[in-house]
């Protein structure tokens, strides 16, 4: 893939008024947009992911899905009927299976949450885990890989650590990039677009530091310059 390709842009706005300028404001710079929970669950998201789609975009629905089996069966089932490319579930094996058959007929892909990049390992104790993020992540990465699940989502730190486990076919997604100088925000496990592009992330996901910026292209357009020289 050439590097503007893995670049995914987070729409992490209220409605669908505001994700509709950002793409536009973004041109030809971006190909690829992830429509999260807040956009989706806005009046007219589902409709807007549709959009997006049909006007040649690539679509991340990231909804985290995580409920008794049948349920995200159910809702992975219809969710590949709207046609976009990736769809995320927590990664429990439970879900994962279930997710898998949903999506068994379509051509949706599945990404596994391990650990929110919100998190640290105090925030897994405070949880209850007994293991820390390292270890966890580990764990997940390998049952998603035992139940066939098409890529995981994961901090960046835990990408060299975590390729050998799953191999080189499993895509390995990662929020929690920025820029260098850029705000942190609530990501306590980061790295900038060109190290996570180095270790081994097949797409790399940004929102504030484009969503945000003065000039979103031109952000946007820095970012796939500096993955480029990775």
């Amino acid at each position: 893939m050439k590097a503007r390709e893995r670049l995914i842009v987070a729409l992490d706005v209220e409605s669908v008024a505001e994700a509709r300028a950002l793409v536009a404001a973004l041109g030809e710079t971006v190909s690829f947009f992830k429509v999260g929970m807040e956009l989706a669950y806005a009046p007219g998201g589902f409709d807007f992911a549709h959009e997006l789609e049909a006007s040649g975009k690539r679509v991340f629905l990231d909804l985290k899905l995580h409920d008794i089996g049948v349920t995200v069966e159910h809702a992975t089932r219809q969710i590949a009927r709207l046609g976009v490319d990736f769809l995320t579930i927590h990664a429990f094996p439970q879900t994962m299976a279930a997710a898998r058959q949903g999506a068994s007929e379509g051509a949706l892909k599945l990404l596994a949450v391990t650990v929110m990049t919100s998190y640290d390992d105090a925030d897994l104790a405070e949880a209850g885990y007994a293991c820390g993020v390292a270890e966890l992540v580990a764990r997940r990465a390998r049952q998603a890989k035992e139940d066939r699940v098409d890529g995981l989502i994961l901090s960046p730190m835990e990408l060299a650590a975590i390729r050998p486990i799953v191999g080189p076919d499993m895509l390995l997604v990662t929020p929690g990039v920025r820029p260098a100088g850029a705000d942190l925000g609530d990501q306590k496990r980061v790295m900038t677009p060109r190290q996570a592009i180095a270790a081994s992330a097949d797409y790399i996901v940004v929102g504030r530091p484009i969503t945000r910026a003065a000039d979103p292209a031109a952000a946007a357009e820095a970012i796939v310059r500096e993955m480029a020289g990775a």
